[in-house]
This record gives C-alpha cells, sequence and structure tokens, in this order.
C-alpha cells in the first residue's frame, strides 16, 4: 500500500495500535508454565473487543489468532498446550485487519531467566530492526535494509535465515515489494514517500536455514539452535519513519 490521504493513515494508525497493544499485552503474560494457547486466546479476545480480525485466519484460514513459535521454531508456529519453559524464548506475531486495512507486528520474548548469549540476540536483532527501519527513507535502494541487518547481526556474531524477509502491508497481510534481511547488491528496487512496509529480522544463534513441520505451518531451524524476530510496520518518508506499531 501507498498512503494516499489523512484518512488512509488514520486507518493505519488504529489498527497498528491494537496490534501494538495486543502483542504487549501477550508479551507481559509469558511466563513459564503458561501455553500458547492461553496466549493466544488472550490475542483473539483482544481482537473481537477492538472490532479488528486475525489477518493469518482471514488470509491463510490459519489455525490460530496469532503466530507463536516457541525454541528452535522461528516462524509460522501453531499455538499449542505444551507450558513454557524457563529459560527458552517465544515469538508472537501479531496481524490483524481493521476497515479493509492491514497492519503486522511482532516481538520474541524471553521466557523467565534466559542465558547472557540469548539476551544478546534479543538486543542485536531489536536494534537491527530498529537501525534498518530508520534507515529505509524515500529515494533509498530496499537493499539499504539488508545491508543494515547483515551488518549488525554479523557484527555480534549472529546468523541471518534465509528466506523469511520484511513486505509490503496495508491493502493486504503481504505485498510486494519483498524487504530481504540480507544485502544483495544488484536488487534495484527504490523506496518511495508513503509506502507502507514491515521489517523483520531474523536472527540465529547458528542456522541460517529453516525447515517446515510436518503440521504445514511451523518453520523450525534445521540444525537447532535460537532465532528471534522483532517487525514493526511503518510508512516511508523523507525522514523519520512513520511507526504505526510502536
Amino acid at each position: 500500500m501507498t498512503i494516499d490521504g489523512p484518512e488512509q493513515l488514520e486507518k493505519l494508525k488504529i489498527i497498528g495500535a491494537i496490534c501494538r497493544d495486543i502483542l504487549a499485552a501477550m508479551g507481559a503474560a509469558v511466563r513459564p508454565g503458561i501455553t500458547p494457547r492461553e496466549l493466544d486466546e488472550m490475542g483473539g479476545k483482544m481482537l473481537e473487543e477492538a472490532g479488528a480480525r486475525s489477518a493469518p485466519m482471514l488470509a491463510y484460514e490459519f489455525p490460530g489468532f496469532t503466530c507463536i513459535s516457541v525454541g528452535d521454531a522461528v516462524a509460522h508456529g501453531i499455538p499449542g498446550d505444551i507450558p513454557l519453559i524457563e529459560g527458552d524464548l517465544i515469538n508472537i506475531d501479531v496481524s490483524a485487519e481493521k476497515d479493509g486495512v492491514f497492519a503486522d507486528t511482532g516481538a520474541s520474548f524471553p521466557i523467565g531467566k534466559i542465558s547472557p548469549r540469548l539476551q544478546k540476540l534479543l538486543d542485536t536483532t531489536k536494534a537491527a530492526q530498529r537501525k534498518a527501519m530508520f534507515a529505509a527513507r524515500a529515494g533509498q535502494r530496499v537493499n539499504v535494509v539488508g545491508k543494515t541487518v547483515q551488518k549488525e547481526a554479523y557484527k555480534h556474531g549472529f546468523q541471518i535465515i534465509e528466506g523469511l524477509n520484511g513486505h509490503g502491508v496495508g491493502g493486504w497481510i503481504h505485498e510486494e515489494p519483498t524487504v530481504p534481511n540480507t544485502y544483495n547488491p544488484s536488487d534495484r528496487t527504490v523506496l518511495h514517500e508513503g509506502q507502507v512496509l514491515t521489517i523483520e529480522p531474523f536472527l540465529t544463534t547458528g542456522s541460517r536455514h529453516y525447515v517446515e513441520d510436518e503440521d504445514g505451518w511451523t518453520l523450525r531451524l534445521s540444525e537447532g539452535g535460537h532465532g528471534a524476530q522483532f517487525e514493526h510496520t511503518f510508512v516511508v518518508t523523507n525522514g523519520v519513519p512513520i511507526v504505526v506499531t510502536e
């Protein structure tokens, strides 16, 4: 989507705030012993109260209101009934629609006390997302995102999962352009003012590849380990981005 006026921008801000608040509430409830399904039911109830609809359910008939991935699962995890365990990581991705406009956000959270290495993974992934988002200005090539994410990840000794990318959003949950997290010097796609995007780095402690579970949804690190993701929906400008999910 490219924003065509203040009314459309306001609708984007409304659904962005709904996704932000649901993610924050679910993240605050993360603790050892709670189940992903319990967290997902919380998100579903909040969506209903806000008059919004789950984007993965709406677009893909996903079996959950939100995507919740635990441990070596990094994306598209189906909320299940296995209680969370101290020392692990959980990723929660909240995307939704209201009044015909979509927004998408996500974050990884510690489950209780985690190791310094996993905390560093969270901190680095969050920093990579923010630095890349602020680098994504009108007139820049889209590959500035991958260049920024790659620099931040490699500086701290982390890998980037190949094939999991940011994307356009707004009129639908996944739109063009694809926003890779690795640098491709031959990609000449240029960002323009008013464009609505997500940037979502996926960093890991080792594995660069994922495999799909037998459930047909969950994406899991092929060589084990841990991954982290942070994501925001924002509007590209000539300067500071308009971030609608923070």
